[in-house]
């Protein structure tokens, strides 16, 4: 067809016809939308900085609540958002430093996506030691359940002696359940990362990211 250009005469285009197959195809079945709340003005922004960093006790039912007395209706999710949190004084050590200390003894594990030629999606879990940066298991699914997931983690600590204190993770569900009592068996302890925070398991997602890069081409 005129005007369209044959990717087959290209000298990567073999490699780059999937990738622009499922952008197109999501492109199509996906319109853009304008959904959640309208943004704040700066002035409340800086307002419930105000209020949550003079009252260091206050929580976001308390904020909020002042909020609406000042004439200004805002949801909790909002004031969570903007709110300074202040460095609870019992905490011992920051994530950093405790990743620093048991650095030898930590495990961390994470899913992604890879598309395929058909638009599916193929579930990935990859399990990396700390020390050496070292992949120890990886698994595909199309349907990643807790049950199979807990059978990654078996088979990546079979029980030989070399499994890790910690395993770090996010807060997906799947790690709920099945997956925690593999890991009481195991005598692992599960540390939990924080929300949107994809840095505190930065060596896993860095070897995510050579995986898209030089085996998927998904990025």
């Amino acid at each position: 067809m005129a005007g369209r250009p044959d990717l087959r005469q290209t000298g990567n285009g073999d490699s780059l016809a999937p990738q622009k197959g499922w952008k197109y195809y999501w492109k199509r079945k996906s319109k853009p939308k304008k959904v959640g709340r309208p943004p704040i003005s700066l002035k409340l922004i800086h307002l419930i900085r105000r209020l949550s960093k003079e009252n260091p006790l206050w929580g976001t039912p308390q904020i909020r609540d002042e909020l609406a007395l000042l004439g200004h209706e805002v949801a909790e999710s909002t004031v969570a958002k903007y709110m300074v949190h202040t460095p609870d004084p019992g905490r011992q050590q920051s994530w950093r430093t405790f990743l620093k200390n048991h650095l030898d003894a930590t495990a961390a594990c994470d899913f992604f996506t890879v598309p395929t030629l058909t638009f599916k999606t193929l579930y990935c879990f990859v399990v990396l030691s700390h020390c050496r940066r070292r992949i120890l298991h990886t698994g595909v699914t199309k349907n990643p359940t807790a049950e199979w997931t807990a059978r990654q983690l078996l088979e990546a600590f079979p029980g030989d002696g070399a499994e890790p204190e910690y395993l770090i993770h996010d807060r997906d569900s799947i790690y709920g359940g099945v997956v925690d009592d593999q890991l009481e068996i195991l005598q692992i302890d599960p540390v939990v990362t924080a929300r949107r925070s994809p840095w505190q398991n930065g060596y896993c997602e860095r070897v995510i990211g050579s995986i898209r890069r030089e085996c998927t081409r998904t990025m």
